[in-house]
C-alpha cells in the first residue's frame, strides 16, 4: 500500500525537477542573446572614444548608461520569470503535453486519482523531449545574431581607420607664430620672463554656412561673419593667465583641464578688427582678423519685361523666369502677386503669395526656376492687371525682394492709350463695343460643337450671323448706307424729277416709315420745277443714298470702316452656312479695324492753362553758350582732423631718429599717441598699414628701452603716418597772366 501511494509523489518530484532544469537552460539562452551584442556594442562605444577623443565624453557616457539600463531591465525579466509561464510556453509548444503542464505545480495532496494518473503521464513525456540534443524551449538568435556582427564589423573598420586630424598628437597640429618686441635689457642680471611657445587657432564657422572648421596657418586671418575663433596657446612656464585683447575688449584665458601649461579663449566675431595677446607683461603685434559678411541673395528676373501687355486673342499666361543665387544657400522663394480689378474708385486689390520652395531642396546656392502666371485662375479678366514681385531667403534668414513688374489684360472696350497732360480728350467709341461679344460668342459656339446637335448647332450659328448682321448695319449708318439693299455699294441718286408721281410717293413713303425721321428737305428738293433750283439745294440737303456726303468722317476712316464692313459681310456669310471656326479670322480684322478707327476719331481740345514762352532754338542752338549750365559746386573749408596734431608730432620725433638725434625714453608716449590712427587706418586697410603698426609699437619699444632704432621700421612708419596727413593747400603764387608793363605794352600796340 505505502508503494502505491509513493510513486506518484516521485513522479510529481521528478516531474517538477525537469520544469526548473528546462526554465533555467530558457534563462541563460536568452541572458546570451542580450548579453552577447550589449558586449560587441560596448566595445564598439570605448573604440570609439579611444580613436575619436574630440567627441563629448558626455554623449558617450549617457549612451552608456542609457545601455545599461536597458540591458538590466531585461536580464531582471528574463530571470524573475516564473515557472507557470514556462509551463504555459511548454504547452503551446508541445501538443503531446495535453496542456496539463501546470498540474507538475499542484501538490500531490490537492490532485485526485485520474489528476495523478496524468501527472505521471505528463512527466514521463516531460522527459522524453528534455532527452533530446536540442533544446525544449529555443531562443531566435537571428537579431542578436545581425547585431552583434554589425558591431563587430563596425569595431573592425573603425580600427583599421587610418587616424584622423583631431586624433593625432596636439602638438602636429599647425600653429600661427605670433611676433613679441624684443625685451629690453638692464644691467642687472634678471630671470627670463614666461613666453608663448605655440599658439593654435581654431575657426568654427555658423552652422548656417555649412562649411566645416578650420585652423588658421597664420595670426591674421579670414572667416565668415558670426564665427567662433579658439586661441590655444603653451607658454614656457606657469605665470598668470594670457590676457586677448580685441579692440577695447579684454578677455582672460582660461587653463585647459589636465594641463597646467595650456590655455584658451574663445570669442565671436561680427565685424572686422584687430587683436594681441598680452602675457607676462609683454604684448604682441596686432593682427587683423577680416570678417566677411553675409550677403543677401540675389534675384534676377529674366523674363517678362517690367511692363507684359497680354493683346487680345493671346493666351493668358505669362512665364516668369528667375535666377536665383546665395553664397550659402537658399531656403525659400516665394512670388507675390497683387491683383488690380476695376476702374476708377471701384479698384480692389487682392493678393495672393505662390511658394517656390520645390526647387530649393537641399539648400543650393544657385538655382533657375520657372512660374507659369495663369491671368484666370488669379481671377483677372479682361482689362485687369496684375502686380508681382520675386521675394527669396537664405540660410541666415537674410529676405531679398525683387522690383515689381506689371502684366495687363488687353481690354478692347476701353482706350488705353496714352493721353497728353495738356490735352482734353472727347472720345467718341461709345457704339464701338459689340464685336468683341460676337467673338466670345462665336468661340463658346465652337467648343461646345461636340456636345449640340446639328439642328441647334446650325440655329445658334444663324442667331450669331443675325447678331453679325445688326452690326453691320449700324457701321454702315455711318457711310450713309442706312438701307439693307443699300449694304456695301453707293446707291444711284434719284432723279430731280421724277414723271411717276405715284411711284415716287409710296417710295418716300417706304423710306421714311424704315428710316424712321423726316426727309422734308430731301422732298422739297426732289419736287423742285427745274434741275437748276435742285442743283442749287444740293449742297445743304442730306442725302441718305449718297455713302460720300452722307458724313464727316476723314478718307482714311471712311476706308477702314468699309474694310469693317467687308469682314462683316464675311463673317456673316459664314456664321450663316454654319461655319462660325472660319468666321473667326474675319472677327478678329473687323474688331482690329475698328479700335484702329476708335484711335482715329479722338477728339482733342487743348487745355487752358499757362502757355510757357517758345524758345528760340535758332538763335541759342550750336552756339557754345555755357551761362548757367554748369553744375552747381559749393566748397568749404574743412578742418583738420584731431589726430592730425599728435601724427605731426610723431613725424617731428621719427625726423630726428633718422637724423641719429638723440630723444629721451619718455619720448615714446609721443609714438604711443599716434597708434590710434594707424590701428584705425589698419582696418581699413591691412596690407597697407598693418606692418606700419608692428614697426611703430617696436620703435616705441626701442625708444623706450633707449635702444638704437631700426632704421627700416623708421622709413615704414613714416611713409605710413605721412599718407594720413591731408594734403597740403596750394602755396600762393605769382599769377601767371601778363604783367602790368606787359598788358601797358599792348594797349600801346592797340592804338
Amino acid at each position: 500500500m505505502s508503494t502505491t501511494l509513493s510513486t506518484p509523489h516521485t513522479a510529481a518530484a521528478e516531474g517538477l525537477a525537469t520544469l526548473r532544469q528546462v526554465r533555467q537552460t530558457y534563462r541563460w539562452h536568452r541572458t546570451a542573446a542580450v548579453l552577447v551584442p550589449t558586449l560587441a556594442l560596448a566595445g564598439l562605444l570605448l573604440l570609439l572614444q579611444a580613436r575619436f577623443p574630440q567627441l563629448p565624453l558626455m554623449l558617450s557616457v549617457l549612451v552608456a548608461l542609457l545601455g545599461t539600463v536597458v540591458v538590466a531591465g531585461l536580464l531582471w525579466r528574463i530571470w524573475r520569470e516564473p515557472l507557470a509561464t514556462i509551463s504555459r510556453h511548454l504547452d503551446r509548444r508541445f501538443p503531446e503535453l495535453e496542456d496539463s503542464a501546470g498540474l507538475l505545480l499542484r501538490p500531490a495532496q490537492q490532485l485526485n486519482l485520474l489528476e495523478h494518473l496524468q501527472q505521471q503521464h505528463i512527466t514521463t513525456r516531460l522527459l522524453a523531449l528534455t532527452s533530446q540534443p536540442r533544446p525544449v524551449l529555443p531562443v531566435r538568435f537571428a537579431l542578436a545574431t545581425y547585431l552583434t556582427i554589425a558591431a563587430l564589423l563596425t569595431l573592425a573598420g573603425v580600427w583599421l581607420w587610418p587616424p584622423t586630424a583631431p586624433a593625432q598628437p596636439p602638438g602636429t597640429a599647425p600653429t600661427a607664430a605670433l611676433h613679441f618686441p624684443a625685451v629690453p635689457t638692464t644691467g642687472q642680471k634678471a630671470a627670463a620672463p614666461a613666453r608663448i611657445l605655440e599658439t593654435r587657432i581654431r575657426v568654427v564657422p555658423p552652422a548656417y554656412t555649412r562649411r566645416p572648421s578650420f585652423t588658421a596657418a597664420e595670426p591674421s586671418f579670414r572667416c565668415p561673419q558670426g564665427s567662433q575663433v579658439r586661441w590655444t596657446v603653451r607658454v614656457s612656464r606657469a605665470s598668470g593667465r594670457p590676457q586677448l585683447e580685441i579692440g577695447r575688449q579684454r578677455l582672460r584665458f582660461r587653463p585647459v583641464a589636465g594641463q597646467p601649461l595650456h590655455f584658451t579663449a574663445s570669442y565671436t566675431f561680427a565685424a572686422s578688427t584687430l587683436y594681441r595677446i598680452r602675457f607676462d607683461g609683454q604684448a604682441s603685434d596686432d593682427y587683423a582678423v577680416e570678417v566677411q559678411p553675409d550677403r543677401p541673395p540675389t534675384i534676377q528676373i529674366r523674363s517678362p519685361k517690367p511692363y507684359t501687355l497680354v493683346e487680345f486673342g493671346q493666351r493668358p499666361e505669362v512665364a516668369v523666369r528667375l535666377a536665383l543665387g546665395d553664397e550659402y544657400g537658399l531656403t525659400a522663394a516665394r512670388l507675390v502677386a497683387t491683383v488690380a480689378q476695376g476702374q476708377g474708385e471701384a479698384v480692389k486689390f487682392r493678393e495672393v503669395a505662390t511658394d517656390l520652395n520645390g526647387s530649393l531642396r537641399g539648400q543650393p546656392t544657385q538655382v533657375s526656376l520657372t512660374h507659369l502666371l495663369r491671368l484666370p485662375a488669379l481671377g483677372l479678366t479682361y482689362g485687369d492687371e496684375v502686380y508681382f514681385y520675386v521675394q527669396a531667403w537664405d540660410n541666415a534668414r537674410h529676405s531679398t525682394r525683387s522690383d515689381t513688374y506689371l502684366v495687363q489684360w488687353e481690354d478692347t472696350t476701353v482706350d488705353d492709350s496714352g493721353s497728353d497732360m495738356a490735352m482734353g480728350v472727347n472720345v467718341v467709341p461709345a457704339y464701338f463695343r459689340s464685336q468683341r461679344q460676337v467673338i466670345i460668342d462665336t468661340e463658346k459656339l465652337v467648343a461646345e460643337r461636340r456636345q449640340l446637335e446639328t439642328t441647334a448647332f446650325t440655329d445658334r450659328a444663324n442667331d450669331l450671323g443675325h447678331d453679325q448682321k445688326v452690326l453691320r448695319l449700324r457701321y454702315g449708318k455711318f457711310l450713309g448706307e442706312e438701307f439693307e439693299q443699300s449694304i456695301g455699294q453707293s446707291a444711284p441718286r434719284p432723279p430731280a424729277a421724277d414723271t411717276d408721281g405715284d411711284h415716287h410717293e409710296a417710295g418716300e413713303h417706304a423710306e421714311g416709315e424704315e428710316a424712321g425721321h423726316d426727309h422734308g428737305a430731301a422732298a422739297t428738293a426732289d419736287a423742285s420745277p427745274t434741275a437748276e433750283a435742285a442743283q442749287l439745294l444740293d449742297a445743304y440737303v442730306h442725302h441718305h443714298d449718297d455713302s460720300e456726303t452722307a458724313d464727316f468722317l476723314e478718307p482714311a476712316v471712311k476706308a477702314k470702316l468699309r474694310g469693317v464692313l467687308s469682314q462683316m459681310w464675311e463673317a456673316e456669310l459664314r456664321l450663316r452656312t454654319a461655319r462660325p471656326a472660319e468666321a473667326l479670322p474675319y472677327e478678329y480684322r473687323a474688331l482690329r479695324l475698328l479700335k484702329q478707327v476708335q484711335q482715329q476719331t479722338r477728339a482733342y481740345v487743348r487745355k487752358s492753362g499757362f502757355a510757357p514762352p517758345i524758345i528760340p532754338e535758332a538763335t541759342t542752338r550750336l552756339t557754345g553758350e555755357m551761362a548757367g549750365a554748369a553744375a552747381p559746386r559749393r566748397q568749404q573749408q574743412v578742418a583738420a582732423p584731431p589726430t592730425q596734431p599728435t601724427i605731426q608730432a610723431a613725424l617731428r620725433l621719427l625726423a630726428v631718429l633718422r637724423q641719429g638725434g638723440t630723444v629721451r625714453p619718455a619720448d615714446a608716449a609721443i609714438l604711443d599717441q599716434a597708434r590710434p590712427a594707424t590701428a584705425q587706418a589698419a582696418l581699413r586697410n591691412p596690407g597697407r598699414y598693418l606692418t606700419a603698426v608692428r614697426d611703430l609699437r617696436q620703435l616705441t619699444t626701442d625708444v623706450r628701452a633707449s635702444r638704437r632704432p631700426c632704421q627700416s621700421c623708421i622709413a615704414k612708419v613714416e611713409s605710413a603716418l605721412t599718407d594720413l596727413l591731408p594734403p597740403p593747400p596750394a602755396d600762393p603764387g605769382r599769377p601767371t597772366g601778363p604783367d602790368r608793363l606787359a598788358r601797358r605794352y599792348f594797349q600801346e600796340l592797340g592804338r
